[in-house]
């Protein structure tokens, strides 16, 4: 519901107001698509999860499995990422329904958006694990306000990250924030002719975080299933 609520708000309403130009909804969509994919790859993992590690160890249920500890954990990632996609793939028709016609958006490299798409949903598929054998039940809320609240906000998903030249200590300051790469991948891919983070470097950030992410929620995962 987030990514359609701020679709109808910033692609639809404050256009047709005139608060902001008609070429925003370019520049908006690839964020927007960044933002659906990571609130959906990382709550279908951590939530879950969460809840396994529970007072009453769900978790125990999966563990009989005759499969390798770190398998079952994999596994939720390769889940979360799929749901990702999905999520990703229906706030494109929903985007155009409701802003129309997008001037600066390549159809032709579809491919290359599915890509980015895949590899973004496993960054954050992957940070889902680490939140989720990380933070306890009764901590869960901390997660919305102190963690995805501010990625959020400061992922460039509103805005491109070249846009932040003018204010250098947030431009390399966001670049903590795992979700500047996925939006200007995207942006990358679907707009390539408005300003963005180059391509190769975008994709090679979230390799590497996926990589890193993946590392160390492998690690947490199996230390709290054997504890």
């Amino acid at each position: 519901m987030q990514p359609v609520l701020f679709l109808i708000v910033f692609g639809y309403l404050l256009p047709r107001m005139g608060f902001v130009r008609s070429g925003y909804t370019s520049a908006l969509l690839p964020g927007i698509i960044a933002v659906s994919l990571t609130l959906s790859s990382v709550q279908s993992v951590a939530l879950p999860l969460v809840q396994d590690f529970g007072f009453t160890r769900e978790i125990e249920d999966r563990l009989l499995a005759p499969v390798p500890i770190r398998l079952i954990a994999i596994e939720k990632v390769v889940s979360g990422a799929l749901q990702g996609v999905i999520a990703a793939c229906v706030v494109l028709p929903i985007a155009r329904v409701i802003m129309g016609p997008i001037t600066e958006l390549h159809l032709p490299n579809a491919a290359l958006a599915l890509g980015v798409t895949l590899l973004g949903s496993t960054v954050f598929a992957s940070l889902g694990l680490v939140i989720g054998t990380a933070i306890s039940a009764q901590q869960i809320g901390l997660m919305f306000s102190i963690i995805i609240a501010p990625m959020l906000m400061f992922g460039c998903a509103y805005y491109p990250w070249r846009g932040l030249d003018a204010v250098p200590a947030f431009k390399y300051g966001v670049l903590l924030n795992p979700l500047v790469y996925v939006a200007e991948a995207m942006r990358g891919a679907l707009t390539p002719s408005l300003p963005h983070m180059p391509l190769a470097v975008s994709c090679l950030a979230m390799v590497v975080l996926s990589a890193l992410f993946l590392t160390i929620g492998l690690r947490t995962f199996a230390r709290r299933a054997t504890s």
